[in-house]
């Protein structure tokens, strides 16, 4: 019975020490990397371990080394035996402190696929009713983005049992900074649920140059859809800046990062099979290359186009200009809709060249934002700004109010800098400073309300005790 308890015990004592073990990762003798770093280790007697990168080298320097071993061994006098030397010592010699332990998993919730077919796919109306509570105003841009999905996703599901093949709607975005190109985008591959990859056209440039090649672009998807090719294939891909790869005027030089990426994007726009490094952003990394068919990827395209709004204006003063009833060169110098009026000719003349615009069948612009629309971005959409501060505060148990007028000195500040919609986290961030410092500090405030003269230095915000309907202090 007593060696029964004996047994009972070592084998507990075994089990923690095991289990003390489990907790920490494995360290290669040699070059002190954790299993995290170094990858899989080759376990040794003695409890020494050696990474798979140590032991090649060992064997590298052994086979090219010109020593014979077996002379050097017989040539030492009162060599020690090498089984006398306790290696398992200095392996754990190592403290705890700097032993890396393993990284807990969570246990992840068992959630079926999502099958994303026909059915799936929202129609128009519902793809922009959910725009609308995240994009403020850009009602035109709206409505061209939700038709153009909605017929994108039909013509991937579409059966080719017939002789009618429906051409793809990839979309060119226009419009001003800040004036909510990106976000639309962003937006909208969230509802959808599919894979989007954003990326700049401005790193891009012509094959054997320095940055990204054309093709890097369906890496970056390939990377959001975990590397599933087919989830890849349904996905989204919005390049940003485009304008930035027109063709330069007036150049001598060999321009590898405008027209020439414009002839390179001609396949991938119109649909091809691609061969695509996985889990890398360069061929010539030595990682696995597969195919992508770019057939069914909705290509998204966005620019600011600067100076545009001059050739647009000089094409209509042109046509305008003519005869005895003709208009004022200056009615176009503050049309506010002039960007909407573009044509392909446009984007030509700015440098496009004619077969890129072939395969972007879906040309819209967004309006620049008035200050009105400043305002109400600032607290309609489901994540405001508002709500966003709102929600910091609340978990201080304060409560943020924001007067109309302060909101409008918000706005009036934004519309100077001339950055659309980003200018208004700037400022908020700038006049929450001192407020988000001081409000930890005293636990009776419970209300905050920032004040129009707050925003304009001729005052400052009101401060509500908990408990008290009218105000105590003032921030200065």
């Amino acid at each position: 019975m007593s060696d029964d308890k004996e047994y009972l015990e070592t084998t507990s004592s075994d089990k923690e020490d095991k289990g003390k073990k489990d907790t920490y990762e494995k360290i290669c003798f040699m070059c002190r990397r954790p299993e995290s770093k170094a990858g899989k280790m080759i376990d040794l007697p003695n409890n020494i371990h050696i990474c798979t990168d140590c032991m090649q080298r060992s064997f590298d320097t052994m086979n090219n080394s010109t020593i014979n071993y077996d002379e050097l061994m017989k040539n030492i006098p009162n060599m020690p035996n090498i089984s006398m030397i306790d290696l398992s010592s200095l392996q754990n010699q190592i403290p705890n402190r700097q032993k890396v332990k393993k990284r807990q998993e969570q246990p992840k919730e068992k959630v079926a696929p999502k099958v994303f077919d026909i059915q799936s796919i929202p129609a128009p109306h519902k793809i922009k009713a959910s725009l609308d509570e995240y994009v403020i105003g850009q009602e035109h841009a709206k409505k061209v983005m939700s038709v153009a999905v909605y017929n994108h996703y039909k013509r991937v599901f579409a059966e080719s049992n017939d002789d009618i093949e429906i051409e793809k709607s990839n979309m060119l975005m226009i419009g001003p900074t800040g004036s909510g190109k990106t976000y639309m985008v962003k937006t909208l591959a969230r509802l959808l649920d599919v894979p989007l990859a954003i990326t700049d056209a401005t790193s891009l440039t012509e094959a054997g140059y320095i940055g990204d090649d054309i093709e890097s672009v369906v890496s970056k998807l390939l990377a959001a859809a975990d590397n599933d090719v087919e989830k890849a294939e349904h996905g989204i891909i919005f390049i940003d800046e485009i304008d930035k790869i027109a063709k330069k005027k007036n150049t001598n030089q060999r321009d590898v990062s405008g027209e020439a990426v414009q002839q390179g994007m001609l396949k991938l726009l119109e649909g091809s099979e691609i061969e695509v490094p996985v889990g890398a952003n360069s061929k010539n990394a030595m990682v696995p290359l597969t195919t992508v068919d770019t057939k069914n990827i909705l290509f998204i395209c966005g620019g600011a186009f600067p100076d545009l709004e001059e050739i647009i204006k000089e094409r209509l003063n042109k046509t305008a200009s003519i005869g005895f009833q003709a208009d004022l060169k200056d009615k176009y110098d503050h049309d506010d809709s002039l960007l909407e009026k573009v044509t392909v000719d446009d984007l030509r003349k700015f440098g496009m060249i004619p077969e890129f615009l072939g395969r972007l069948p879906v040309i819209f612009a967004l309006k620049g934002l008035t200050r009105d629309m400043l305002v109400e971005i600032l607290r309609e959409p489901k994540n405001a700004i508002l709500k966003q501060y709102q929600k910091l505060l609340a978990m201080d148990e304060v409560k943020l109010e924001f007067e109309q007028g302060a909101l409008e000195a918000i706005a009036d500040k934004a519309m100077e800098k001339h950055t659309g919609a980003r200018a208004l986290r700037a400022i908020l961030e700038e006049y929450m400073l001192d407020i988000m410092y001081e409000i930890p500090k005293d636990d009776s405030i419970g209300e905050v309300i920032i004040t129009k003269e707050y925003i304009q230095h001729t005052g400052g915000p009101k401060i509500l005790l908990r408990g008290q309907e009218m105000p105590q202090l003032e921030m200065h």
